[in-house]
């Protein structure tokens, strides 16, 4: 692994039409390529709208195989542009099991290792347990680093992003970074205060797993409103906000709330440096911990 990797996510807007989304995804791909960039991640569910906003039996009809078209069109815009490409799938894996899938291509090798997003959530708005089933830890494509040219990544996928449990087990599993590609916006209704509060949050618990693990981040979300088709919410306003920070959560780049196509170069000798100086994973109680497999700890 080289000490330095030129990285890029690309920010943008999705639409039902999955043609038009993966040519918004294409294109900002081959400008990162053209800057340099050897890895590149696109964001959850790229190549459609939020589907999730309601719950709609046919809409099962945009999932495809891990083989399927829009897989073969990412790993062909690897192979061509000789980089690791991070895209995202509506899986369908068999009749009536679907998952939300993070795929990686590297260069001309194809498809090297996927990962199905594990926590699931089911709120207003976001209505994602009736689409997909969570990933299993005891496959491979759990909580496992997939290994690429550029490196071991530490896979993870959206509302994975609250859980530092996730991030902690990719780190002791030898990830080398941590890439959450995400959908996450305002509800309209609420207060500028209230949205700032979460948006704050939401960078500051991604940030924080690279504190808490010594590793580099890399952050894709998407932007742009989109409707819901049953008109019970007033939509969702993607933030955008999408960054890259290094290994004690300093940020790289960081995007606004338009389509961007964000860089950063980073310095994969620096945790090592950080994690002598810090060394939380020495310092883990790891005797003490055995109740954290428990859902509550009942008095």
């Amino acid at each position: 692994m080289s000490s330095t990797l030129k990285v890029g996510l690309v920010q943008q807007q999705a639409w039902p039409d999955k043609d038009r989304s993966l040519q918004a995804s294409d294109a900002g791909v081959r400008e990162l390529a053209g800057k340099g960039a050897e890895l590149i991640l696109l964001q959850e569910l790229h190549a459609t709208h939020y589907f999730c906003q309601t719950e709609d039996d046919r809409l099962f009809d945009l999932a495809e195989p891990l083989d399927g078209p829009s897989a073969q069109r990412l790993a062909d815009l690897a192979a061509e542009l000789d980089i690791v490409l991070v895209g995202s799938l509506f899986e369908r894996r068999a009749a009536g099991l679907y998952h939300n899938t993070a795929v990686v291509f590297d260069r001309q090798r194809g498809r090297v290792g996927h990962y199905r997003k594990m926590h699931i959530p089911d709120d207003p708005g976001f209505y994602e347990k009736f689409y997909f089933t969570p990933g299993d830890a005891e496959e491979k494509a759990g909580f496992e680093p997939i290994e690429t040219s550029v490196g071991r990544l530490g896979l993870l996928v959206c509302w994975d992003q609250w859980y530092p449990e996730a991030a902690r087990l990719m780190a002791l599993a030898g990830a080398d970074l941590l890439l959450y590609p995400t959908a996450i916006g305002w509800h309209p209704p609420d207060d500028n205060p209230e949205k700032q509060r979460q948006k704050d949050a939401w960078t500051l618990i991604q940030r924080s797993h690279g504190v808490a693990n010594g590793l580099p981040v890399m952050v894709a979300n998407r932007v742009g409103h989109e409707v819901d088709p049953s008109n019970a919410t007033s939509g969702i306003d993607f933030w955008g906000g999408s960054f890259i920070c290094g290994p004690q959560g300093e940020i790289l780049a960081q995007a606004g709330d338009d389509t961007t196509h964000l860089l950063a170069e980073l310095d994969m000798t620096r945790s090592e440096q950080v994690r002598r100086a810090w060394p939380y994973l020495r310092d883990r109680r790891v005797d003490a911990y055995a109740d954290l497999t428990k859902r509550y700890r009942d008095r």
